[in-house]
């Protein structure tokens, strides 16, 4: 007999009903260190304080409205992201996967008000994931996203990951943009090299080709940087934002430079919530925070501790872990058993992280978290190894 709710999830049998911090606790009253974050989600930790008073003074003034209508709360947080990117406009969504689907309809639009209706295509990578509307399963094409769905919306090729000569093969008249995460979460947390996105960005201005760059996960001061395409100097046209914007309040949006924004106009796109009071007074209080200076020196420097405490945990465990990938606090390890083994093992310890592609161990701690809380993190994660030994 089907569940109440959709069985969709292959949900590990934990149920919590409050957190602080770094920490959550399950209803059997047990603690667990979070090193997931809810996959990126929670930048700023469970209950942050600002961000509750942040919510709570909105939620007493108002929480919805249509975007018929002016939102002040939304022009401060556009106004605000405007001021610390290169985006000159901003369009608030409530997820992911509708940055994705505005991406896509921003950027062929682009090019039929350029008077080049035909330039429709996409080209993606192999490991990528850009959320789950049809839309975005085409473009990241895996047999896992899209099997039993089709037909696929056309329009997609999906090249190997980091292959320049691939790409400039691809490109033709046809080719309306280049969607590319900086670093891949999904795939495995695979960062894509500087020089290599700088060559990317260079065959698009040569080609006229639009660069869009999904930040969902990578973005927002996980890499020590408010973006992580900002370690490159290169300048994006459009760029996906979501999961730590909103701290935890449903959020995304599309930033995106005027020239790459101007076929949008009146009625092309809308949202019902997208925006709204609510999240948007929460997404300013995020957005104010991780993108001062000072917070993001010290997320790279907690970044650095983890980093310096994994690889002396790789070289005491190379029967269990093999390699260490990513930047600030996206970091990945690399196993050598199945990475939902190791989150198992984890579970036992008391210690939440994330599987990943490529046999990866994901941790996306929250970017505030204490340096005691990384020591006990590695402690509990030289437990989980020498447990996976032992098995």
């Amino acid at each position: 007999m089907i569940t109440p709710v959709l069985p969709t999830y292959n949900r590990a049998p934990i149920a919590f009903v409050k957190g602080q911090g770094s920490w959550l606790e399950a209803a059997d009253g047990r603690r667990y260190l979070d090193l997931g974050a809810g996959i990126a989600v929670n930048a700023l930790g469970h209950a942050a304080p600002e961000l509750v008073a942040a919510l709570t003074e909105q939620a007493g003034k108002l929480w919805h409205v249509s975007n018929v209508y002016t939102i002040p709360e939304q022009e401060r947080l556009a106004a605000l992201l405007v001021d610390r990117s290169f985006a000159d406009t901003v369009f608030f969504t409530n997820s992911g996967t509708e940055t994705a689907e505005l991406a896509i309809k921003m950027a062929r639009k682009f090019h039929y008000e350029n008077g080049e209706p035909e330039r429709t295509g996409f080209i993606a990578f192999e490991g990528a994931f850009h959320g789950r509307s049809t839309g975005a399963i085409a473009l990241a094409g895996s047999e896992k996203m899209v099997k039993g769905y089709g037909p696929l919306m056309p329009g997609f090729t999906q090249l190997p990951w980091g292959d320049i000569d691939a790409i400039r093969a691809a490109i033709t008249e046809q080719t309306c943009a280049v969607i590319v995460e900086p670093i891949q979460g999904e795939g495995g947390i695979r960062p894509l090299p500087a020089a290599l996105l700088q060559e990317i960005r260079a065959l698009c201005d040569q080609t006229g080709t639009l660069l869009i760059l999904d930040e969902v996960q990578c973005g927002m001061g996980r890499t020590g940087r408010l973006f992580a395409h900002e370690w490159s100097g290169v300048t994006p046209d459009i760029v996906m934002v979501a999961k730590g914007i909103g701290g935890g309040f449903p959020l995304g949006a599309v930033l995106a430079t005027e020239r790459a924004a101007k076929g949008m106009t009146a009625g092309t796109h809308g949202s019902t919530y997208g925006g709204n009071p609510l999240a948007c007074a929460v997404g300013a209080k995020v957005t104010g925070i991780v993108s001062d200076p000072a917070f993001l020196a010290e997320v790279a420097r907690k970044g650095a501790l983890l980093r310096q405490g994994l690889e002396s945990l790789i070289a005491r465990h190379t029967d269990i872990f093999t390699e260490l990938r990513g930047d600030g606090l996206m970091l990945g390890l690399k196993c050598v058993p199945a990475p939902g083994d190791v989150v198992n093992a984890g579970y036992k310890a008391g210690l939440l992280t994330v599987a990943a592609a490529d046999n990866v161990l994901r941790l996306l701690p929250a970017l505030n978290i204490p340096d005691e809380d990384i020591t006990e993190a590695l402690n509990r994660l030289d437990q989980v190894a020498e447990s996976l030994k032992a098995a």
